[in-house]
């Protein structure tokens, strides 16, 4: 008999129940059969639903005490993800400012401070730090050729060495600073040779060039706020267009040559004049000597001519006599003949010592060279003076005979 025929006995067996007294009831502690899905799918909600802070329904599994340690637990859970995500967002806003750098604090967009070097925080996500190195110096080129006072067009090569200054007027304060300067660099070196002339820019003039293009060019970057100093102005060089470069070259060369030439004749002007002068200053000294030197030697002489006189006038004779003696050997001191007398004799013969002692080489009679000395000297004069006494003997011995 079937256990759902009519008329059966009332247990109403069926194939997955366990026993008799389990009629009517479904997942019994001796149930074999397949579970209820509703609820497993109402117990995965409930367990859920503790995880994230949900309740269980009621007559749901668990009870009231489930509900209630599922909200506690939800809570709990909800106030670390806090704590962390504060923990993070505080760690998000420290960041460190090198030594060379500062930094623009913007707040929502707005300028609200400049930090120093050192460890920093800020609100992130609120502010916004910004870092410029204010230490770095920075360099633009800048070369084209531009017309100069006396109407020569010159090719000028620039260099600008410039550092950022005032950071906050750097990064707010105007849009591109590196296009201002730019800007600012030519329009003011076109300034500045415009009003010069070519021959300086070229030659001697480059260091001032370079001076007032920097002053001109910082004042343009104040009134700009650029916060840009210019550090230095170079004109790396200065030079006339290719086409003509040959032709001022040799213009050039002829300058330095004229400046050399100039030069030159400075330096030879230098020499020769202070010699002249230093000659007609010997030449006077010289003069003042001779005068001072005749007068002195003639007021001696007139002196010596007074006191003389008062001796002349004492003793006549003698006095006379030594003027003759004193004259006749100053007279005969001075030359080189010896006067001979011999006595007995008319003829007064001479020795010219003058020649004899010239450096002309005498010779004897074998035509050998004599060096004359002064014992040579004295012994020819000897031999002479007796030579003539005997000449002098032999002519009274024969005048005696007749």
């Amino acid at each position: 008999m079937a256990w759902n025929e009519p008329g059966g006995n009332g247990n109403n067996h069926d194939p997955w129940s366990g026993g008799g007294d389990n009629r009517g009831k479904r997942g019994g502690g001796n149930d074999q059969g397949p579970p209820d899905l509703d609820e497993a799918l109402r117990k995965l909600q409930d367990r859920l639903g503790g995880i994230f802070g949900g309740g269980k329904k009621k007559g749901g599994f668990g009870g009231g005490s489930g509900k209630g340690s599922g909200k506690g637990a939800g809570g709990g859970f909800f106030v670390v993800i806090i704590v962390l995500a504060a923990l993070f967002w505080a760690g998000m806003g420290f960041y460190t400012v090198d030594q060379q750098e500062r930094g623009i604090v913007l707040r929502l967009g707005k300028y609200h401070d400049t930090v120093q070097p050192g460890l920093q925080w800020n609100p992130p996500l609120i502010d916004e730090v910004i870092k410029v190195n204010t230490t770095r110096i920075r360099t633009y080129d800048h070369r084209s050729l531009m017309l100069t006072a006396d109407e020569n067009i010159v090719d000028v090569d620039m260099t600008v060495q410039y550092v950022v200054s005032d950071p906050m007027m750097y990064i707010l304060k105007i849009r591109d600073p590196s296009d201002s300067l730019a800007q600012s660099s030519e329009s003011a070196l076109r300034h500045v040779v415009g009003t010069s002339e070519m021959h300086g820019i070229l030659t001697e003039g480059r260091d001032t060039l370079a001076l007032q293009v920097q002053a001109r060019l910082q004042r343009y970057m104040e009134s700009y706020s650029t916060g840009l100093t210019i550090s230095k102005v170079n004109i790396k060089n200065a030079q006339a267009p290719r086409q003509v470069q040959d032709a001022f070259d040799d213009v050039i060369k002829a300058r330095e040559d004229e400046q050399r030439v100039i030069n030159e004749a400075q330096a030879y002007a230098n020499g020769v004049i202070p010699e002249a002068r230093g000659q007609a200053q010997r030449m006077m000294e010289e003069s003042n000597a001779y005068r001072e030197e005749v007068v002195a030697k003639a007021t001696g002489e007139a002196s010596r001519f007074t006191a003389l006189l008062a001796e002349y006038a004492k003793a006549p004779e003698v006095t006379r006599e030594r003027l003759y003696i004193d004259t006749l050997q100053d007279v005969l001191g001075r030359t080189g003949k010896v006067m001979v007398d011999v006595e007995g004799g008319n003829n007064m013969m001479y020795l010219p010592l003058d020649r004899l002692t010239e450096k002309q080489p005498v010779r004897d009679a074998s035509g050998r060279p004599v060096r004359l000395d002064e014992s040579t000297l004295n012994q020819l004069a000897d031999q002479v003076l007796q030579e003539a006494r005997q000449r002098a003997q032999t002519t009274s011995g024969l005048r005696e005979g007749r």
